[in-house]
């Protein structure tokens, strides 16, 4: 079947796209000195070659199409350009020479009809051999049903090679949302690159306050002692930022070229789900920093394979403090807080999925529901996989995010209206591999999109329902291994990876025989003199355990771990 490609012609501002609401001579004349341009673009998108293409309006939207038809074939004139329209008017088709509708495809309405759901069609598409179909519908039917498995994009990518689709805008003018709250006005733009991350700017806006210049970091043990002994919160400090060892540098890359596909296809089937089941236009909001290159790649793939530039910011959120108030009034006056997707790495035992939920509470029209690469948890319903396997970006910190710190939250440096804070480390500079990890995921998008097709068609009939058995496990292994404490038990790869980087580690439990998903874990564990334990009754690949009841006297003077009896 065809990617849909999605265009964004440059509809001219005010111009009404049908006669819904009058179409004055005026608007015509507008219409023809813009018809040279827009065909222009719908020719520069066409295959090269020629062929037969059909130019498909959507129901009344019926004038603007066949204008814009009539305007590809003089620009076009290798291809034979057709012009039909859907419709919610069944007529029996017979497949005869000598009967006028020869064949019919059934699809559920899209625009959300005022008489409720229900079928729609459209006429001598299938067995037409359409070399490319133009499928050109409005703001109005430019929804998520639109996207949707079975929906009208669906059903025409089986009965041609080339599927290009448009939205023309809406011409009246949108009735301002009113801000969250006054201060909004006063909160600084977002941060970019090159200025404060190595992202290119229009990868992602930081939704930060830049801390750079500020002592933040503090020894592992320090930080441990003062956050179990309550003196702290993890927030309030940085760790120091573990340098890899050219060993763990060598895994790295391995892990990164054995499972490029891998992450490829999770990326793809998260964001093809976010398309279709959440918004066709979303704004993407990762969760600083794990999500933050899965944002990133997310943001690729709607762009490469659909053509849409998405918006993408990052923001903090802080186990037990919440999610930046702040930030979310800045989405919710720059957004419609409903095309807001968050988005996050993996999930581990969902804790964050809960903080997230009663953050967002007091917003109204924020969506708690997280997207993830993985959930091996089963904590959320929009991800790309549910296996527990090696993200490479778990393996670095601030090397793999575009050279970001974990985020601060402190009352001395973030008053009430400011972002949360974060550094750039650029003197890391040299050892940046942020952009290098992006590309080499996004060098498999091409390879992998067929398998995504698959994959996405088969979650969208499936039960996806969280069944929280990741947290479950948790609270066996917190009670098994006299730990009583969830939150010193970081189960999954990625949390894992984090405990041995950032705390002080005291077991790693993995589940037996998981192999080349592991060495990273391994080799980390032997730096650290942490054991590692095998058990076959793990619904995750591996879980970490932190040292309980810490004091420095739980590290020898080596730093390596000193295990309770």
């Amino acid at each position: 079947p065809a990617t849909p490609l999605r265009l964004e012609p440059d509809w001219p501002a005010g111009l009404p796209e049908g006669g819904r609401h009058g179409f004055a001579p005026a608007d015509r004349d507008r219409l023809d000195a813009a018809l040279p341009a827009l065909a222009e673009h719908v020719r520069a998108a066409l295959p090269e070659g020629g062929g037969r293409l059909l130019v498909l309006g959507t129901e009344e939207l019926m004038y603007a199409p066949l204008r814009l038809a009539e305007a590809v074939e003089t620009r076009a004139p290798q291809w034979d350009v057709r012009f039909s329209t859907t419709t919610r008017s069944p007529v029996l088709a017979v497949d005869d020479p000598g009967y006028a509708i020869r064949t019919a495809l059934t699809f559920p309405a899209h625009d959300d009809p005022a008489d409720g759901p229900g079928p729609r069609y459209t006429y001598n598409v299938a067995g037409a051999g359409f070399d490319a179909i133009l499928l050109v519908t409005d703001a109005a039917g430019d929804t998520p049903a639109l996207h949707a498995p079975g929906g009208l994009l669906d059903t025409l990518a089986g009965h041609t090679p080339h599927l290009l689709y448009a939205a023309l805008p809406h011409h009246a003018p949108r009735v301002p949302r009113p801000r969250t709250a006054p201060e909004d006005t006063l909160l600084p733009a977002p941060l970019r690159g090159p200025a404060f991350s190595s992202y290119p700017a229009e990868d992602v806006g930081w939704l930060l306050q830049d801390l750079s210049d500020t002592p933040l970091e503090a020894p592992t043990e320090e930080r441990e002692e003062a956050i179990q002994s309550g003196g702290a919160h993890y927030a309030e400090s940085l760790p120091v930022e573990y340098q890899p060892t050219p060993a763990y540098q060598r895994l790295y890359h391995e892990a990164l070229e054995a499972s490029a596909a891998r992450v490829a296809t999770a990326v793809g089937t998260v964001t093809e789900t976010v398309l279709a089941e959440r918004s066709p236009r979303p704004v993407l909001v990762s969760l600083a920093r794990a999500g933050t290159p899965v944002g990133v790649l997310m943001r690729r793939w709607a762009r490469e394979r659909h053509g849409i530039d998405v918006p993408h910011y990052a923001v903090s959120i802080v186990r037990g403090r919440g999610i930046d108030a702040n930030a979310l009034r800045w989405l919710a006056a720059h957004h419609d807080p409903r095309d807001v997707v968050f988005v996050d790495g993996w999930t581990g035992k969902g804790a964050i999925t809960r903080e997230l939920a009663e953050a967002v509470r007091d917003f109204p029209g924020f969506d708690p529901e997280i997207a993830v690469l993985a959930d091996p948890g089963s904590c959320v319903r929009t991800y790309g996989t549910r296996e527990d396997f090696l993200i490479p970006s778990a393996c670095l910190n601030s090397t793999v995010s575009g050279l970001i710190s974990r985020t601060v939250l402190r009352a001395d440096l973030v008053g009430p209206h400011d972002f949360h804070g974060a550094k750039f480390y650029r003197e890391l500079a040299g050892a940046d591999v942020s952009n290098a990890f992006v590309d080499t995921i996004a060098a498999r998008f091409a390879e992998v999109a067929e398998t995504v097709g698959r994959r996405v068609k088969e979650l969208a009939g499936s039960d996806r329902a969280p069944t929280w058995e990741g947290w479950r496990a948790v609270e066996r292994l917190s009670e098994e291994y006299g730990i009583n404490d969830v939150n010193l038990v970081k189960p999954g790869v990625g949390e894992t990876t984090r405990v041995l980087l950032r705390r002080v580690p005291w077991r790693i439990v993995a589940r037996r025989g998981a192999g080349a998903d592991l060495d990273h874990i391994r080799l980390l564990a032997e730096q650290r003199g942490v054991p590692v334990e095998e058990t076959d009754d793990l619904p995750y690949t591996c879980v970490g355990l932190i040292h309980p009841r810490y004091t420095r006297g739980a590290t020898g003077a080596d730093g390596k771990a000193v295990h309770l009896a």
